[in-house]
């Protein structure tokens, strides 16, 4: 749960307690009522719906962009690399014996 802090002009606040009273309701009650007839009036807006599907189309282009451009890079670079030999030690080697000790001593 989210903690919003709200700034009201006095009036608003008194008139906002006194419907709270009279409803049984606590300020904050009447408030997240308050939001939630809100978001559902907005929810059946076509505007806002068309306006949301039009955002979502944005970032699904943003999305394919950037997932293009990752399988690119990596594309380029499998492609440039030399093919090594299957079961060949990927990383050079540290000059390192088992045992802990130089190879060269």
């Amino acid at each position: 749960m989210k903690t919003t802090a709200l700034r009201l002009e006095e009036d608003t606040h008194a008139q906002l307690m006194v419907v709270a009273q009279l409803e049984g309701l606590t300020m904050t009650d009447a408030i997240r009522q308050a939001i939630e007839a809100f978001i559902e009036t907005k929810r059946q807006n076509p505007e806002l719906t068309a306006r949301a599907e039009a955002v979502l189309a944005d970032i699904d282009r943003d999305a394919a962009s950037r997932r293009d451009a990752i399988a690119s890079l990596f594309d380029e670079k499998q492609a440039s690399a030399p093919a090594k030999p299957a079961g060949t030690n990927q990383s050079p080697p540290s000059g390192r014996t088992r045992g802990g000790r130089s190879a060269k001593s």
